[in-house]
């Protein structure tokens, strides 16, 4: 994948937002996954309404970047994405712990990270209308880590696991690279992520 600028040029804030929207795709898909293919787990009706959600607002948020897109003059498609959200997928397919450890609590939870910048970048370029769409997925991806950090402490209570190590275990079995700061520590503590699960104690 090409590397981007800050999105102050016309071109890097097309590039920036069609890089949005295949995550947003890729996120809808994401939510009916974890969905249908852990079906097989005892889990409460309130597990399947919370992916529904994610699954919708996602599903909005792309539709948002899409119109976005389109309105600068390009479309969804035009340029390459990426596949790290698949390649996590195909990592946890065997493991819904798994997968809530790196989908929502790791990818999720970074893009938590290095939104607020790409918003004041938007800003500062004066594109207010693509700066307003990332404040509203912000705010809705907040809920959306919220939601996996829930069904993780769920499953390990469940299975009398402890969940900082066990989280811990997980990202380093499963995910590729070393978590990245700057943490956002206060939208990962509004989504009940405590600072003693991503930040190294060394």
């Amino acid at each position: 994948m090409p590397k981007r600028g800050k999105a102050v040029s016309p071109t890097g804030r097309i590039a920036l937002l069609h890089a949005l929207a295949h995550i947003e795709l890729n996120a809808v898909d994401l939510a009916c996954d974890i969905i249908a293919r852990f079906s097989v787990h005892q889990l409460p009706r309130s597990y399947y309404d919370d992916w529904v959600k994610v699954a919708s607002e996602e599903g909005l948020h792309f539709s948002l970047l899409a119109k976005r897109l389109r309105e600068l003059g390009s479309s969804y498609g035009e340029h390459p994405g990426h596949d790290g959200l698949w390649e996590a997928a195909q990592e946890t397919a065997h493991d819904l712990l798994a997968r809530l450890a790196i989908v929502p609590l790791v990818l999720e939870a970074r893009g938590l990270d290095v939104t607020p910048m790409m918003m004041k970048n938007l800003r500062k370029a004066g594109d207010m209308p693509s700066a307003d769409i990332l404040e509203r997925i912000y705010s809705d991806e907040i809920g959306h880590v919220a939601i996996g950090q829930r069904w993780f402490l769920h499953l390990c209570n469940q299975n009398s696991l402890e969940p900082e190590t066990t989280w811990q275990g997980l990202v380093k079995k499963h995910f590729k690279g070393a978590l990245k700061p700057p943490f956002n520590d206060e939208a990962r503590q509004l989504a009940g992520v405590p600072q003693s699960f991503y930040t190294s104690k060394s």
